[in-house]
């Protein structure tokens, strides 16, 4: 028997110091860093406790620890102000934390261990203590439930059950704060994992926003030309900003002198309808090319749909028309339209009011929908200070304040208040404004396209019209491109 054991043998119920096994104490460090108590902020259920205890076994001290590695730490402290945690030195809950059951030392004096710890030889002088351990289910043995005088005493078999009743609580305690932190956590985790999902769905928003804007635009003229004797304008509003849709228009050169325009809506939205808007406008400007006749072009471009595997059973809407310049500085128009809502010719008259015709030859059938589609073209003069309107039906299918579409009527009528010399910018300005004045909008994307010949009055002085283009997404109108 070793000589400290000897002496410990002196106090009835002490048994031998016992020395920690390494494994063990590992498991055990690894079970006080899982309930994350160390260094916490004082808690009321844990200092009555301690509370209780110093009233049930009358004493001046009592303490609720908790051991780590290298120090004892106070998470409840009855009776000892000031003191947060002290070294782990042998012989009181550096010991307690070795045994099974609880340890009493009715005089530390007589007991060679204990007799050398700070709150014995110290000032404050402790003779008696007593420790029950704050055991886990497990086994391992957190920190102790201690009670502490300054003059020996002896305590009941009753009184060291209740002692371990006490630590008991103090273990329900923590593990009702575990299972609390472990919600809270949990919570936290589960807010992170909505916080990224909602941060990763606005970046694929902004993505696919971006690749549909990106699309949009290499579906459209970069920019309309400018041609001699002719003022252009355009707008494309899109009506949603996170897919693609098959609205198109265009104004190229045939030759020296003559221009061909196009609009068009191809059915549907998204990447395929934007395949068929890509294969829609490349063929009507190679058709153009080698036949301009505005019947012979729209023909081509329905056996394309019909025979071209990438257009699948796709079909569109379009207004095809051929521009020649006149002596008299105006342009003659040869119009074709396959199922397209009509085009606006507009004129003023002599009184400034401006007069409306509708430009829609009969008989002009869907592309793309019947191999035997029948299209058919008329010819007039666009003479100085008058202008052509094109459209797709996102316009005409605005809904007014009284809840009705806007229908062709409806636009007749708004083309039909306008005054004075008929200019495209002023057209495709002013039905921006009345499609921004709508309640709820436009709910289909819309394409503009204006063409208008100045009069002498209005005309730059080089004799060459400016070009407008503008693009908005629902929530920017009149955006300029």
């Amino acid at each position: 028997m070793t000589q400290h054991a000897a002496a410990a043998a002196l106090v009835p119920g002490r048994q031998p110091e016992l020395v920690p096994d390494a494994g063990m104490e590992a498991a055990r460090m690894a079970a006080v860093r899982r309930y994350d108590i160390l260094d916490t902020p004082p808690d009321g259920a844990f200092d009555r406790v301690a509370a209780m205890a110093a009233r049930l076994f009358d004493v001046p001290v009592a303490t609720v620890t908790i051991v780590d590695s290298d120090r004892i730490w106070f998470k409840a402290a009855h009776g000892l102000e000031g003191v947060k945690e002290i070294g782990r030195d042998p012989g009181l809950c550096g010991s307690a934390i070795l045994r099974d059951d609880a340890l009493v030392i009715p005089d530390t004096l007589r007991d060679p261990v204990a007799a050398n710890n700070p709150l014995v030889a110290g000032e404050m002088g402790v003779r008696f203590y007593a420790a029950a351990p704050i055991t886990t289910s497990e086994g391992h043995r957190l920190g102790t439930v201690n009670v502490l005088d300054t003059k020996p005493r002896s305590i009941s078999e009753d009184d060291t059950a209740t002692l371990a009743d006490l630590a008991a609580i103090v273990l329900d305690e923590m593990e009702l704060r575990l299972s609390a932190l472990r919600a809270l956590r949990d919570e936290q985790k589960r807010r992170e994992v909505e916080r990224a999902a909602r941060e990763q769905a606005e970046k694929d928003k902004t993505a696919i926003a971006a690749f549909a804007s990106t699309l949009q635009r290499t579906l459209l003229p970069p920019a309309l030309p400018v041609v001699p004797g002719l003022e252009l304008a355009c707008h494309y509003h899109t009506a949603s900003v996170h897919d693609v849709g098959g609205d198109f228009y265009d104004v190229f050169p045939i030759d020296a002198s003559r221009w061909a325009f196009f609009l068009g809506d191809v059915c549907g939205k998204g990447p395929e309808a934007a395949t068929v808007t890509a294969l829609t406008r490349h063929t009507l400007r190679v058709a153009a090319q080698i036949d301009p006749e505005p019947v012979t072009v729209l023909s081509t471009l329905n056996t394309t749909l019909l025979t071209d595997v990438t257009a699948g059973s796709r079909f569109c809407t379009a207004v095809f028309g051929l521009l020649a310049p006149r002596e008299d500085g105006g342009f003659s128009v040869t119009v074709a339209t396959g199922g397209h809502p009509p085009a606006y010719h507009l004129r003023p008259d002599d009184s400034g009011a401006v007069w409306v015709k509708t430009v829609r030859p009969k008989g002009g059938m869907l592309i793309g929908a019947f191999p035997q589609a029948h299209f058919t073209q008329t010819t007039f003069s666009l003479a100085p200070g008058e202008g052509l309107f094109l459209y797709t039906d996102g316009l005409t299918e605005a809904r007014t304040p009284q809840g009705t579409m806007l229908g062709e009527d409806g636009l007749t009528g708004f083309l039909h208040q306008r005054t004075g010399p008929v200019t495209a910018t002023a057209l495709v300005e002013e039905t921006v404004t009345l499609l921004a004045s709508l309640p709820d909008g436009v709910g289909d994307d819309a394409a503009l396209l204006a063409l208008s010949v100045p009069d002498s009055d209005t005309a730059p002085d080089t004799g060459v019209a400016a070009t407008a283009h503008t693009t908005a997404a629902p929530e920017h109108f009149g955006q300029e491109r």
